[in-house]
């Protein structure tokens, strides 16, 4: 068993306000993905222009923020939203979803592609490549901030969040996330965007393999307390809820391929 190493959720504090790591994070994923948004939008890759990006990326941040905290809210603790709706607005209490992130990313590009004038999936096609990095920094921040951790596990690696009442050893499933989510799902994306496909297929794929590897990861993910199993008595939410992605990415990758060869 590995020691947890012990990290103080806030990274410092000035005066009465504390700052944790994991805003810390969510502005380092977004400070990643500008410069990697501008190193590619100058070589002319995707719709962008230069100096377009800045938009993009507010663009963005709004749809991660809105969407992440209504999918929470909506897709978690409906019943408390119901109880309480003004609980919605209190963001400062925590809680965020990435399909709900994800969603309300798309509304978001979808508002921004029509502002620019440009294709809708030649937009979703340019910014695939860029979500990893932030997934990445942001699993980081839930391993530090000892949340969504793993299943009880006997596994050498695994580790006793000091904040875990029952203090069993769990697997660190955010390392897992971080390590699929983040660095694997960014090299594959970029090695693929780096050459010309069809439109859609650079998106498709992100949603096929977010989704496979989501799905595969909430095997060893401690499931919602106040949620437990939602089908078959083994399916989680997270699992249900990607399931789409994967259907939806696959869809698209066979009809993004099919469009090009019938042009072909």
């Amino acid at each position: 068993m590995l020691n947890y190493p012990e990290i103080d959720p806030v990274a410092f504090s000035l005066g009465s306000l504390k700052v944790h790591w994991y805003g810390i994070m969510y502005l380092l994923g977004f400070a990643a993905a500008w410069q990697l948004a501008m190193v590619r939008a100058r070589k002319g890759v995707g719709p962008c222009r230069p100096e377009q990006v800045e938009d993009l990326i507010v663009y963005g941040a709004m749809g991660v923020i809105l969407g992440g905290r209504f999918g929470y809210v909506l897709f978690y603790h409906f019943d408390r939203f119901l109880e309480d709706p003004v609980w919605l607005l209190r963001v400062w209490e925590g809680g965020m979803s990435f399909h709900g992130g994800m969603l309300g990313v798309i509304v978001a590009l979808y508002v921004y592609a029509r502002k620019i004038n440009a294709p809708f999936f030649a937009v979703t096609d340019f910014v695939a490549p860029l979500v990893p990095i932030g997934l990445g920094f942001g699993r980081l921040g839930n391993f530090i901030g000892q949340e969504l951790w793993g299943r009880a596990t006997d596994v050498p690696w695994a580790m006793v969040f000091p904040n875990d009442p029952l203090a069993l050893a769990r697997h660190p499933s955010q390392l897992y996330q971080a390590l699929l989510e983040g660095l694997v799902l960014f090299a594959i994306l970029f090695w693929f965007s780096a050459k010309p496909r069809p439109r859609m297929a650079t998106s498709g794929l992100f949603l096929l393999l977010y989704g496979s590897f989501r799905f595969l990861v909430e095997f060893v993910r401690e499931p919602d307390s106040h949620i437990g199993f939602d089908v078959m008595g083994w399916m989680t939410r997270g699992q249900l809820l990607s399931l789409p992605m994967i259907i939806g990415g696959l869809a698209l990758l066979v009809w993004a391929y099919k469009k090009s060869n019938n042009r072909s």
